[in-house]
């Protein structure tokens, strides 16, 4: 019989062969330590699990944004949402830069099902209002003051103008309330949504400050 063995293309062979088991049992430990990389990293996030995490305030943030009706990261008083009146907090601010030309409010959740909602679009507003009185009108065009100063309202996430009040489906949702100090005014039309607001602010944001309200249902 035939010694294998000493076969020079038999011994060749069974190399490769063995290179090649070498080759896969190296690529199954990898593969091993990067299935549990990654088991570990997703099990290491920040919060819980179904709470959205707010971007970062940039350094800008330097507007003081207040309201009488809660504190910031309070609970938000039921006449302001949609279980109750649903007409639009009281709000004041500070520190407005001189440079600044307008000022725009927007109210969102970040905690809504399907995504950021947005509940109030507010722009080109005064620089030198510091306040806003509760329950401003769903119109296009609000007095923001008794002597005339008005200000435009957008389109919310309700496909309604103006504010739209706290109505999450179940638990505790968070609404930001975003004020920005602008180098100009944005002179869009009445039907503004929050997307094309943002967009027209890229470049001339000069301030802004944010005050966190929560309401559970």
């Amino acid at each position: 019989m035939r010694d294998l063995s000493r076969d020079p293309a038999h011994a060749t062979r069974r190399d490769l062969l063995e290179t090649m088991l070498k080759g896969l049992l190296h690529m199954r430990r990898t593969i091993s330590w990067l299935c549990m990389a990654v088991l570990v990293l997703s099990t290491c996030g920040c919060g819980t699990p179904t709470e959205a995490i707010l971007p970062e305030e940039p350094e800008r943030l330097t507007l003081r944004l207040q309201s009488p009706a809660f504190v910031d990261g309070g609970s938000i008083p039921k006449v302001y949402t949609c279980d109750g009146r649903d007409v639009s907090p009281p709000l004041s601010w500070a520190g407005v830069p001189e440079a600044a030309r307008s000022l725009a409010l927007i109210c969102e959740d970040p905690d809504a099902p399907m995504g950021t909602f947005t509940h109030w679009v507010l722009f080109d507003l005064p620089p030198d209002v510091t306040e806003l009185k509760e329950g401003l009108p769903p119109e296009a065009t609000v007095k923001v003051e008794p002597g005339g100063k008005a200000a435009r309202q957008g389109k919310n996430d309700f496909g309604k103008l103006g504010y739209g009040g706290p109505c999450p489906p179940r638990g505790t949702h968070r609404y930001a309330f975003r004020l920005y100090a602008l180098d100009t005014r944005l002179d869009w039309e009445w039907d503004a949504t929050r997307g094309q607001v943002l967009g027209a602010m890229k470049g001339h944001v000069l301030a802004e400050g944010r005050l966190l309200g929560k309401y559970s249902r």
